[in-house]
Formats: C-alpha cells, sequence, structure tokens
C-alpha cells in the first residue's frame, strides 16, 4: 500500500490513558509527511528525468542508426563508386593499348610499304643503269666503227693519193 503525505497527516490515532505523549507523536508524524512529501516529489521529479533521458536516449538511438545507415551507404557507394573508376581506368588503359597497337600495324605496314618502294626504286635504277650502259655501249661501238671507217677511208685515200701520184709523176 502506497502512503502519501496527506495519508499520514490526515492518519488520527485512538488516545488512551498510558499512550505516547501526543505533542512528540505529532511532531514526528508532521517530519515523516514532510519526508515522504520530499521524497514523493524527488520521485516524480526522478520519473521526469528518467523519461526524458529515455526519450533523448531513444533519439540518440535513432541518430546512431541513421549515422550507422548512412556510414555504411557512404562505403557501399565509396565501393561502388571505385569499382566504375578501376572498370573505367581498365577500360582507357584498354582503349589506349588497342589505339598504340593500331598505330604500331599502321607504322609497320608504312614501314613495308616505303621498303617495298625502296625495293622498287633500286630496281628502276639497277634496269636504268642497265639501259644507259648498253646506250653507252651502243654509242662506243657507233664510235669504234665510224673510227674503223675513218681509219679504212684515210687508208684508201692514201692510197688513191699514191696511185695518183703514182701516175702522175
Amino acid at each position: 500500500m502506497a502512503v502519501s503525505r496527506i495519508d499520514i497527516l490526515n492518519q488520527r490515532f485512538a488516545r488512551s490513558l498510558r499512550g505516547y505523549d501526543t505533542a512528540e507523536v505529532d511532531r514526528f508524524v508532521q517530519e515523516v509527511a514532510d519526508t515522504v512529501g520530499t521524497l514523493s516529489e524527488d520521485k516524480a521529479a526522478l520519473a521526469a528525468r528518467v523519461s526524458d533521458l529515455e526519450a533523448r536516449l531513444a533519439e540518440f538511438r535513432e541518430r546512431e542508426t541513421a549515422l550507422r545507415d548512412t556510414l555504411m551507404t557512404t562505403q557501399k557507394m565509396s565501393a561502388e563508386i571505385k569499382a566504375g573508376a578501376q572498370r573505367e581506368a581498365q577500360l582507357i588503359i584498354d582503349a589506349a593499348h588497342a589505339k598504340a597497337e593500331n598505330l604500331l600495324n599502321q607504322g609497320n605496314l608504312r614501314l613495308a610499304r616505303l621498303e617495298e618502294e625502296i625495293a622498287s626504286a633500286r630496281k628502276l635504277k639497277a634496269q636504268f643503269e642497265m639501259r644507259v650502259r648498253a646506250v653507252v655501249e651502243q654509242h662506243l661501238s657507233l664510235l669504234d666503227m665510224s673510227a674503223r671507217e675513218d681509219a679504212a677511208l684515210d687508208a684508201a685515200a692514201a692510197r688513191a693519193a699514191a696511185r695518183g701520184r703514182g701516175e702522175n709523176g
């Protein structure tokens, strides 16, 4: 049974001849009533404080949950962003490798074409040199023939002159 300050103050006891001192009992009852009243007020204040603290605790727990969820989401997003960046970096690297391979292939094709052109130019040069040599040899042959003919004509003219002198002289 819960006893309040008012219950204590309203309590009346029967009187007897050999009982306690009434004034002393009344003072003691007053002190007990005051103590119970103070304790009741303290209890009510503490209950209100507990209620307030429980509400704040619930709020902090909600915040903690929200922060934990935010942290988890942030970590997940960070991991996804990192994975995406790694995939993108790999794509860029692969594209660069492909472009480098393409440039290298183009360079090799150009080198092969240039080597073919150089070989073709050397072949043309050799053919040109052979033709020039043939023409020069042909001209030398003609010059040699012309010199022989001149020598034969000179010899024939000298013989004719010698015959002509022999008949005239």
